[in-house]
């Protein structure tokens, strides 16, 4: 977390914020709870809202078959996440380029296993396919945080306790 000339980014504000939260949890929860995991928490429940406004217009407005709709609204929303935690959560200065390849290689797997295999398939089964990605969603999001924390985004970060997820 850099400040320049006192000037204080929104990265850096949001970062100390999920830090102020995660600092007054009851029941020793502020030591084992990382502020990043606040932090993603907020980030992509807001791209998995975009994910489900995609999913709803692309499937019920534009009638496209349920696996392209998880597809397209599925790449947009993980786009999205990448760039946010990446600038808020993680506070990455690491080359952009390899990031983004070691992202697209576990935004596949996390696709495969859990969009497609676990959202198709109790859509297979009668579930309603927003229940089904929301269900999916709870799988992924603890697969995507570790991912993304220890893989991704496990370059040098600052020493700003705060910044480091502690």
């Amino acid at each position: 977390m850099e400040q320049h000339a006192g000037i204080d980014s929104i990265a850096d504000r949001f970062t100390r914020w999920c830090g102020a939260v995660v600092a007054v949890l009851p029941f020793g929860l502020d030591r084992v709870v990382p502020a990043t995991l606040l932090g993603f928490a907020l980030i992509n429940s807001f791209t998995f809202a975009v994910d489900l406004l995609l999913l709803t217009l692309l499937h019920s407005v534009f009638h496209l078959p349920v696996p392209v709709a998880f597809t397209l609204a599925y790449i947009t929303a993980f786009a999205l996440a990448f760039v946010l935690n990446r600038t808020f959560n993680f506070h990455s200065h690491a080359p952009m380029g390899r990031q983004a390849v070691v992202y697209a290689v576990v935004v596949l797997v996390n696709y495969l296993a859990f969009i497609l295999g676990v959202g198709s398939a109790l859509v297979a089964i009668g579930v309603d396919y927003h229940v089904a990605r929301v269900l999916a969603g709870g799988c992924e999001a603890v697969y995507m945080y570790s991912a993304m924390r220890w893989i991704v985004f496990r370059g040098k970060r600052s020493e700003h306790p705060v910044a480091a997820g502690r």
